[in-house]
């Protein structure tokens, strides 16, 4: 089984969660106004009344032919939009 970690701002959730219904995945987490520091050493804070800057952490656990249709899917959203995605290995407890 495979763990898939989505980093993307927060105003792109709609984009992403259409392209993993497309994909088909057995479900998901979503974690809004999800902050933090990145490469570009700037830490993102969201803005209470607007949630601009804020983002969202989506997690996946599927198999592995998933996360290939996930990828195709959720490809030109990221690259538009910005964002990250790591796979990992899941081991069930």
């Amino acid at each position: 089984m495979k763990r898939l970690d989505l980093i993307f701002s927060e105003r792109e959730l709609d984009d992403v969660l259409s392209a993993l219904e497309k994909a088909e995945v057995p479900g998901y987490t979503v974690m809004k106004h999800a902050t933090g520091r990145g490469p570009e050493r700037i830490i993102t804070e969201d803005m209470e009344f607007t949630g601009f800057g804020s983002n969202a952490h989506v997690i996946i656990f599927c198999e592995q032919e998933v996360i290939d249709k996930i990828r195709e899917n959720i490809k030109s959203v990221l690259s538009y939009y910005g964002g990250v995605a790591y796979v990992s290995e899941a081991i069930p407890l």
